[in-house]
């Protein structure tokens, strides 16, 4: 505890906000945990169909630049409150539907919607509740409390399956239980009293020049990020044939790993620099996806598996560097708002290749090989990288 309050601001409303995060993220550990079995075992999904549900799943990200158009005059908070409520719509049709690829894709869209319009505002509201001076620390320990409640689910999903078969009911125990967390998250999300958007101008996104190297480099992550997120399990499962039990003991893994690493990357971040960080995130990121596509050329299969499960562990790492974007935003901004704004501007830039990504990225997989998909994950790190080098520190890069 001593850590968070050497960090946040005393008032601020930080404690109900953490206690909402650790307990979606064990919701959403549980729900993580066996959705990526549930659609290649149960619902028969194939490369280029986890692709198209991707697809959909992305979708609200580049939606929210509307979405939260409308919702203008509302506070953070209570933005995040709505968000909790479309995520428990999205777990309730997941658990009661039949397990078609058009209702499961549905069921998976309403839940992302929910997820994506929490995302910015978790971060906005992490940023905005920490004193000054802090902002990497942060984020940090906003991502490492989020990865305590997911591991919680994950070694939930273990000890379930350890007990009963990886089919249909048990699967819908889980969804069940899941669903029932949510319902008592956003029940808690009533406590936030905080009101993060009482400026006169309340923008939800905001578009200037001197944020343009921001949103390329949300670009470059964007399309990265989402060949590991869709693509890094689903190798797992359908190239390597892995068991729910053992996906989410790799998540498990990576949860421990990331809870941590992050409060660590945030202060490296604090004393480094976010330009030393974005640069040299990537450059990891290539050796990681040479491993991840070619494992199996050079290895018996059970030790590419191994291996692919050590780099996707090491992906989850290098991927929390990714907050050292968003004290570029506030390095740069003029206010608490215009962090807020433009942080949400680019959640939905990202998305604008990531759904192309998650279209395409079954497509590439299927038809050219996973050792394609990967080769390309790689070169939008360097491109990211390389871009990433261009920026300055502080405010004359505007």
């Amino acid at each position: 505890m001593d850590r968070y309050t050497k960090v946040f601001r005393e008032g601020s409303g930080w404690k109900p906000f953490f206690l909402s995060v650790v307990t979606f993220g064990l919701s959403y550990g549980l729900y993580k945990g066996i959705l990526d079995n549930y659609l290649a075992e149960i619902v028969a999904m194939g490369e280029f169909d986890r692709g198209v549900t991707e697809f959909f799943r992305e979708l609200p990200g580049l939606a929210l630049v509307l979405i939260l158009a409308v919702l203008y005059k509302f506070s953070a908070e209570k933005i995040y409150r709505i968000g909790a409520a479309i995520m428990l719509a999205g777990m309730v049709l997941q658990t009661t539907v039949p397990p078609t690829r058009i209702l499961a894709t549905l069921a998976i869209f309403i839940y992302s919607l929910g997820e994506h319009m929490q995302l910015g505002m978790r971060n906005t509201l992490s940023l905005e509740y920490a004193k000054d001076g802090h902002s990497g620390a942060a984020l940090g320990l906003q991502n490492a409390t989020h990865q305590i409640g997911m591991l919680t689910g994950y070694l939930l999903v273990i000890a379930v399956l350890f007990f009963l078969p990886g089919n249909l009911v048990t699967y819908r125990i889980i969804f069940a239980v899941s669903t029932v967390i949510v319902l008592i998250g956003t029940l808690g999300t009533m406590k936030m009293e905080g009101s993060s958007a009482q400026d006169a101008n309340k923008r939800r996104f905001y578009f200037h020049k001197k944020y343009r190297k921001y949103y390329m480099l949300e670009v470059f992550y964007g399309a990265r990020k989402q060949i590991f997120l869709t693509f890094g399990p689903y190798v797992l499962v359908l190239f390597y044939g892995a068991d729910a039990k053992v996906i989410s003991m790799l998540f498990a893994v990576t949860s421990v790993t990331s809870y941590f690493m992050a409060p660590v990357i945030g202060r490296i971040i604090d004393r480094l620099g976010y330009k030393v960080v974005m640069i040299t995130d990537t450059l990891i990121l290539v050796i990681v996806c040479f491993f991840y596509g070619f494992a199996h050329h050079f290895f018996p299969m059970n030790v590419a598996f191994i291996i692919c499960c050590v780099n996707y562990v090491l992906d989850s790492i290098i991927s929390m560097a990714s907050m050292a974007a968003n004290v570029y935003v506030q390095d740069l901004s003029d206010s608490a708002e215009e962090v807020r704004a433009t942080i949400s501007t680019g959640v939905s830039v990202n998305h604008l290749i990531t759904i192309l990504i998650a279209l395409f990225g079954g497509w590439i997989w299927q038809s050219l090989g996973l050792e394609t998909l990967f080769i390309l994950s790689a070169i939008l790190g360097l491109c990211n990288s390389a871009y990433a080098a261009t920026i300055k520190t502080g405010k004359q890069n505007a």
